[in-house]
């Protein structure tokens, strides 16, 4: 798969006359469009038609991504790691198949591998070969604006924010769920129901273990108003056999309601959501809640187009650990870079004021700049990873500052089909860090990332 991806990357590199941008999903794409187009080498490659008629046709296409990390001290100095560089790689293959209008079928084929990690890979760094999204497209109804299609099989899911459920872009592994979807689709509104089961990932070639019961399922909205900004709503449902909290290990079944209200672009932007969790925690009652405002604004007449922001999340956490209820907010599956690039803290029991602000200095490069000031929620719960995995347990320390990061990241791009990432972050240790760790160090991470779509 490396040979093939370099081989194209070559070919393709200095092509430039492909008008559609590469989507984070990559199903979401449709090339239909290139059917009438002249029969070049990259237009075959995204337009082949199986029959007389065209309205058989298959799209090929993928992605190849290289990443250099230097992490000093990334627990803080707790596991002693100290100094601790390696290298992330990253290919994919896929074919989507549209057999006429209304059923297709997509699959991608992933390699993730991971070398010179002192520690051994971590969970979203290595899984050697594997099916990433396997599945069947039927659309049940079309009529103008509106349709039903029903999606059945392994695939990719991503939602909002990616406060909750994210494909996670960032980590070499990106998430994939086993299931069925039902989506709806009308005039400036969506909506999507599935039922989902996650694999349990090993490192090797096709050795993943599938989940033989759903533990994923939800419904999602979203209404787009013109000028006046979106409006998502929904509802999700987890259920885990064995989760950790500072408050213990048990079976977990949440639920959780949701709304946000957004808008990007030019001028003034906001993303502001809420959600409130309940449900069974062993025998513990769950009543756990987050709220978050990120507002903005994006100099349009300006040259550069600057943009200021400033957030703030408040996402609970549990307040007694001993009185027989769950107050710790469950993310589900977040993005890893929720709170900046390779954060070192997950958004779990956590209180954080974040400013940033970009400026494209051209067409092809973006700088951003961060600030993530850091204070737990309750001082009886802990922090936890940015998967939202247990970490280090709080219950112990009456300090409530974690810490602050400091980052700042660049984002080339080449051409449309290779980017350049940069980014450093240095985090300083709040007194709760220091109280809890002896010999506790600030943490400085580096990392630069080569990334090919074709």
């Amino acid at each position: 798969m490396q040979k093939s991806a370099m081989l194209i990357m070559l070919l393709l590199i200095s092509y430039a006359g492909y008008t559609q941008s590469f989507k984070l999903m990559r199903f979401d794409e449709n090339y239909r469009y290139l059917r009438d187009s002249a029969p070049t080498f990259y237009h075959k490659i995204k337009y082949t038609s199986l029959s007389a008629e065209n309205n058989i046709y298959v799209s090929f296409g993928g992605s190849a991504r290289w990443e250099y990390v230097d992490f000093h001290n990334e627990d803080w100095g707790r596991l002693g790691t100290g100094h601790n560089n390696f290298l992330l790689q990253r290919y994919d293959l896929h074919a989507d198949v549209h057999f006429g209008e209304r059923i297709r079928v997509f699959t991608q084929l992933r390699s993730a591998w991971e070398g010179g990690r002192k520690n051994g890979p971590r969970p979203i760094d290595e899984d050697h070969l594997n099916i990433q999204n396997l599945f069947i497209d039927a659309q049940l109804y079309k009529q103008g604006a509106q349709s039903f299609t029903v999606r059945a099989g392994r695939q990719e899911l991503d939602y909002g924010s990616g406060r909750l459920i994210s494909v996670r872009e960032g980590p070499n592994l990106r998430l994939y769920f086993d299931g069925l979807k039902l989506m709806y689709a009308a005039e400036g509104f969506t909506a999507d129901a599935f039922a989902m089961a996650a694999d349990t990932v090993n490192t090797g070639a096709f050795d993943n273990k599938i989940s033989k019961q759903a533990n994923l399922w939800g419904l999602y909205a979203r209404r787009i108003f013109q000028r006046a900004g979106n409006l998502d709503i929904y509802y999700l449902g987890i259920r885990r056999d064995q989760a950790i909290f500072e408050e213990g290990t048990a079976k977990e079944v949440r639920h959780t309601l949701g709304t946000r209200l957004w808008k990007y672009g030019g001028g003034f932007i906001y993303n502001f959501e809420a959600a409130w969790q309940f449900g069974k925690f062993g025998a513990a009652d769950i009543n756990a809640w987050t709220a978050s405002a990120d507002i903005g604004y994006m100099f349009e007449s300006v040259k550069a187009r600057p943009t200021i922001n400033l957030r703030n999340d408040y996402i609970s956490g549990d307040r007694n650990k001993n009185d027989g209820k769950l107050g710790t907010f469950n993310p589900l599956y977040p993005k890893g870079g929720y709170f900046g690039f390779s954060p070192q803290i997950g958004p779990v029991n956590l209180i954080d004021i974040h400013p940033y602000a970009t400026v494209n200095p051209s067409s092809k490069l973006m700088l951003q700049a961060d600030v993530v000031l850091n204070w737990r929620y309750s001082l009886q719960d802990g922090v936890y990873r940015p998967s939202g995995n247990f970490n280090l347990a709080g219950a112990s320390s009456g300090k409530r500052y974690i810490g602050t990061a400091y980052l700042a990241s660049a984002v080339y791009t080449l051409n449309r089909f290779v980017s350049l990432n940069a980014g450093i972050q240095y985090f300083k240790t709040g007194a709760f860090i220091d109280d809890l760790i002896k010999d506790h160090k600030d943490g400085l991470f580096i990392n630069t990332r080569v990334a090919f779509k074709f």
